[in-house]
């Protein structure tokens, strides 16, 4: 019965983070009509409203009623609310800082920039419980050694997209951290609609003190944000949840920070942004550094012979 879901999830996965990864441009070219904040208020509201229907046909794929989904779910609405407005705050910092870091830099290097995310996560384990391994200072290093080749200029300068993404990267950590911690008690679906709309509540607030609201604008935009926000945020998100089902979530992220691979390559076919030799370089030395960090340690051997 595994032997299925052995290849159905990876393939899942996969569709995932090529969803992700195209939905740099659209996140790029959507800012040729509106503002940061407007884009993500739009977004996360589009994507909030895909999750809904959402929930019910996940509830039927699990094999869950409604009087099941209530009796399971209801147990832990405080930590479901706690869990969506925590995600929801990090999720809006982050993703506006990549928004607005996406104005100054190429779609390649926010992709791989906001990838970090994979190797940053282990190392703020050091200062939790967790044990960190020669590997993950290794990778910690060569990822280090990558943003140097990709962001840093002959001056010795950072670009301020370049910064702004990589600040985004520290938020998606955090991001991640708080979706570890709350996910085993929570209903993920039902938590990420609220991160959605909690998201989408403070851009939209955010939008009204520094944006003008352009609803002519947004009809404009209306394919990259129905891409953001159909695509990436509630296709992509239901994916991730279905793919993830039973699988090792060392290999699903793995699988998933491919989206870096694909944003450079999405950036390339579709907005003919290229990449310097020593940009490349640097793309090549994170992704090391990503898949590195991923690599899961072997099990120690009983001295029993």
């Amino acid at each position: 019965m595994k032997r299925t879901s052995s290849v159905k999830s990876p393939l899942l996965l996969f569709l995932t983070a090529i969803i992700w990864g195209t939905a740099f441009v659209a996140q790029s070219v959507g800012m040729d009509y509106v503002g940061p904040f407007t884009f993500n208020f739009v977004r996360s509201v589009i994507g909030g409203a895909v999750l809904i229907p959402c929930v019910f046909l996940l509830d039927r794929f699990r094999g869950l009623d409604g009087a099941g989904s209530e009796k399971i779910y209801t147990w832990h609405q405080k930590e479901l609310f706690a869990g969506g407005i925590c995600c929801g705050v990090a999720l809006f910092i982050a993703s506006n800082l990549q928004q607005f870091g996406i104005q100054y830099t190429t779609v390649g290097k926010a992709g791989f920039i906001t990838a970090l995310y994979i190797v940053i996560v282990p190392v703020i384990g050091v200062f939790t419980k967790k044990t960190t391994g020669y590997k993950i200072w290794l990778s910690v290093l060569l990822a280090v050694a990558g943003l140097y080749l990709l962001c840093i200029t002959e001056g010795f300068s950072v670009g301020t997209g370049d910064f702004l993404v990589f600040l985004c990267a520290l938020c998606f950590s955090v991001h991640i951290l708080i979706i570890d911690y709350f996910s085993p008690k929570v209903d993920g679906v039902r938590m990420s609609c609220i991160q959605f709309f909690v998201c989408g509540l403070l851009s939209g607030i955010a939008m009204v003190f520094t944006e003008q609201f352009e609803f002519h604008a947004v009809l404009t935009a209306w394919m990259p944000l129905l891409y953001a926000g159909v695509m990436s945020c509630g296709v992509a998100y239901t994916l991730q949840i279905v793919g993830q089902k039973g699988m090792d979530p060392t290999v699903a992220s793995l699988i998933l920070s491919l989206e870096s691979v694909v944003s450079v390559l999405s950036g390339w076919l579709l907005l003919n942004q290229k990449l310097s030799l020593r940009e490349l370089a640097g793309c090549v030395l994170m992704f090391v550094a990503i898949i590195l960090a991923q690599i899961p340690k072997k099990p120690k051997k009983e001295e029993n012979t």
